[in-house]
């Protein structure tokens, strides 16, 4: 690792209460600086200097990928939505209110999508532990409660009712003791993803002391540490200039000198993410350390439609170390329809970027839905039997033996979402949809609900199953 020398660049966040004070306000048009005002009360927002400043094109606002993948806009809610909720912040300026529509608005936005709150959380000793999930065998996830905000917000984001006060949907835990423990129990987890909001947030004491409780002995199985993050796109001072920058390097050097891989999950939507000078500097600096980076993004639409940028964004990634892991689908949460696109159209995405790649770029796998059952990718729409379906099978899952079994699905036009196809052939289930449980068989564990049963519960907004996902 390399001792940094640049000069310390302050961070600088703006808030849908401070964003007036933005210099690049002034830019806005009446319309546009509405859309803040209004759609910011239901979903997160939160941008810094850095983004605005280098990475939003200004004169090609609203169609500008980075403004619309962090700024309001008026869309992202139902025309009713944003009429009445605009009254009442504009002209009512009623807050009781204005709390009652919001949270009417965010309860029908389907939070925590995919049995993360209803399945995912572990229990010990009887107790639910709320900032771990344990969804696959092999990986727990971890919400550290220091970690629990972004450098900037983005408008698509899954885990967005982290960030708007509703306490009994978060997750969060204050320090490592309780997945320490559980983890001793779980010999057969050998991944832990640090994730939030962003760990990187926090100072390096502080997230050294959520990591370094992981390096003992009595956690040798655990092989692999990963930090989900947003901060090499968003803030990758972080890594080069902020004056802990050199001691969070030195935390890394050290997860990799205990013989542990860390791997930084780097989430980058779009290639002017990495086009900056710093943000090159921050993959080095990183893979310097030994540490991994991987790129993982989902596809958005109005944001990284086109296939040359993905192309781009992954053959930029491999030259200067990182290795572009997935192409995700936008999960069916928040905004999802302002921003999710047919499950064909973003195959076709995913085959047209593949192919103008070289072969260690094609490390990376799409489009794929981390549904309920697990991670189900397209591998390709094809004609078997005179009939038009997708491939489809699961390169992750809840039962490791549905993992990589080749499945059909009719073929449909309009569906965006895994739980919109029905099964292929005049198939009356898929062949994960019998009671199949767990293969977890301690307490520790919840098993998860069959497909079958999901299928007679009711329906809510976006398809998702009420009390489910």
């Amino acid at each position: 690792m390399t001792t940094s020398h640049d000069t310390i660049i302050k961070f600088k966040p703006y808030t849908r209460h401070t964003i007036r004070d933005a210099p690049q306000w002034k830019k806005l048009t009446e319309d546009q600086r509405e859309a803040v005002a209004v759609v910011s009360r239901v979903l997160p927002f939160r941008v810094n200097s850095y983004v605005m400043d280098e990475l939003i094109d200004w004169d090609n606002v609203p169609d500008d990928s980075i403004y619309r993948l962090t700024f309001s806009h008026r869309d992202m809610l139902l025309p009713s939505e944003y009429e009445t909720l605009r009254n009442l912040v504009l002209v009512d300026k009623d807050e009781h209110k204005i709390e009652q529509m919001v949270r009417q608005i965010r309860m029908r936005m389907n939070p925590h999508p995919a049995g993360q709150m209803t399945h995912n959380v572990p229990i010990m000793d009887g107790r639910s532990l709320n900032g771990l999930q344990h969804k696959y065998r092999e990986t727990v996830l971890f919400f550290p409660k220091a970690g629990q905000t972004c450098h900037a917000y983005c408008t698509f984001c899954f885990r967005w009712p982290q960030f708007v006060g509703m306490e009994e949907l978060k997750f969060d835990a204050k320090d490592a003791s309780e997945l320490v423990e559980y983890l001793k129990r779980h010999r057969d987890v050998t991944d832990i993803l640090i994730t939030g909001g962003d760990p990187m947030v926090m100072n390096a004491r502080s997230l050294g002391n959520y990591i370094e409780p992981l390096l003992v002995p009595e956690l040798s199985h655990i092989q692999n540490i990963r930090i989900g993050t947003k901060s090499v796109a968003y803030w990758p001072h972080r890594f080069v200039s902020d004056k802990d920058a050199d001691d969070v390097l030195r935390l890394f050097e050290r997860v990799v000198a205990s013989g542990k891989n860390l791997a930084l999950m780097g989430h980058y939507n779009h290639p002017a993410e990495l086009r900056t000078r710093v943000a090159q500097q921050a993959i080095k600096r990183i893979v310097s350390t030994g540490a991994t980076v991987r790129m993982q993004a989902p596809l958005i639409r109005h944001i990284n439609e086109d296939p040359a940028g993905w192309a781009e964004l992954w053959t930029t990634g491999t030259r200067l170390g990182a290795i572009p892991y997935y192409m995700f689908v936008e999960r069916d949460t928040g905004p999802s329809r302002y921003f999710e696109m047919p499950l064909a159209r973003a195959y076709a995405v995913f085959q047209e970027a593949y192919k103008q790649v070289s072969g260690l770029a094609r490390t990376v796998r799409g489009p794929s839905m981390s549904a309920h059952p697990g991670k189900v990718v397209v591998d390709g729409i094809v004609t078997l039997g005179g009939e038009k379906v997708f491939a489809l099978q699961f390169l992750q899952a809840r039962n490791a033996d549905w993992v990589r079994k080749p499945f059909y699905a009719k073929f449909d036009s309009k569906a965006t979402w895994f739980d919109q196809l029905v099964p292929a052939f005049g198939e009356k289930k898929f062949f994960f949809q019998e009671g199949v449980t767990s293969p977890h068989k301690d307490d520790a564990f919840e098993s998860p609900i069959p497909l079958a049963a999901l299928s007679r519960m009711p329906k809510g907004p976006a398809g998702s199953y009420l009390g489910v996902s």
